[in-house]
């Protein structure tokens, strides 16, 4: 039986919350087959109980009457589990349905994808591969099934290999230069399916160093887009994942490492800034480029 859906309401927040007896758990993802909720309190467990429900909106929801506060959760969208030698595809071949994963839609959504694990709350985990592009399925018995051996001689010889290891090298330093991209604090301030453009806010507890993460599943560049912003005046584009088609792209889209929060206040943050959203892209926004 799925997860419950006590405590859930329209008005239940996007993340995990704490309630009585438990936390409820709501999550975007329009195009997931499956989304499970696993940690200590269930022993990382992943079965029926653990499958939040798909409602007709694009979010998953459940109510995980064992889930405590102070509990270590682990971010992932690959593992052993899911792409294991007879079952789901990696995330180049899945973003694709298992054709080109050559081509700029593999790439960029994989970039998407990559991109909200690492810019999550949470221990964030990378899948053998996952952060060069690995797109064959893995197994535990190579000698029978060699042909899913990770690709490593890729890293020298295929660009799209090694700039998606740059991009995930550099999301991964942005991470550690930025104190909100590993603390708790989380809020989304923004999610619209028709623009298939979600933003949310990162913060460290008690200090701030605010940094906000737009992700954009949108085939086409985004102009003159408004996003909600915690405070006014210059903000930096610290990171946009638009570069790594093809580094350095030389087709690239974005703010020109820079945007202002003069805006009016929307969605109760006081101020809001114009971006451009390159199509199927991750943008971070921070006051500094960290420490």
């Amino acid at each position: 039986m799925p997860a419950s859906q006590q405590h859930v309401t329209s008005f239940t927040p996007m993340g995990a919350n704490l309630v009585d007896g438990g936390a409820t758990f709501r999550v975007w993802a329009p195009r997931a087959r499956k989304v499970y909720v696993c940690g200590e309190f269930n022993g990382w467990v992943r079965d029926e109980s653990s499958l939040l429900v798909r409602n007709g909106d694009g979010r998953w929801t459940g109510f995980v009457a064992q889930a405590r506060e102070g509990e270590r959760a682990v971010q992932y969208i690959e593992s052993h589990d899911e792409v294991y030698r007879d079952r789901g595809l990696r995330i180049p071949r899945l973003a694709v349905g298992d054709t080109d994963t050559r081509s700029w839609h593999a790439t960029s959504r994989s970039r998407v994808a990559t991109g909200l694990l690492l810019t999550a709350p949470g221990i964030p985990m990378l899948f053998m591969g996952q952060e060069f592009y690995e797109d064959k399925r893995w197994a535990d018995d190579p000698p029978n099934h060699k042909e899913t051996l990770i690709w490593w001689d890729g890293l020298a010889t295929d660009k799209t290999m090694s700039d998606f290891h740059r991009f995930t090298r550099d999301l991964i330093w942005l991470r550690r230069r930025q104190p909100a991209l590993c603390g708790e604090g989380v809020r989304t301030v923004s999610m619209e399916n028709g623009s298939r453009v979600v933003v949310f806010q990162r913060w460290v507890e008690g200090i701030g160093r605010d940094v906000m993460v737009v992700a954009s599943l949108n085939e086409r560049t985004l102009y003159g887009y408004r996003i909600p912003m915690p405070g006014p005046g210059r903000w930096l584009e610290v990171f946009n994942s638009d570069v790594y088609e093809n580094w350095v792209n030389p087709s690239v889209s974005g703010n020109g490492g820079s945007v202002q929060a003069d805006g009016r206040g929307i969605n109760g943050l006081p101020c809001s800034a114009v971006v451009t959203v390159p199509a199927n892209s991750v943008l971070v926004f921070a006051r500094d480029f960290g420490e």
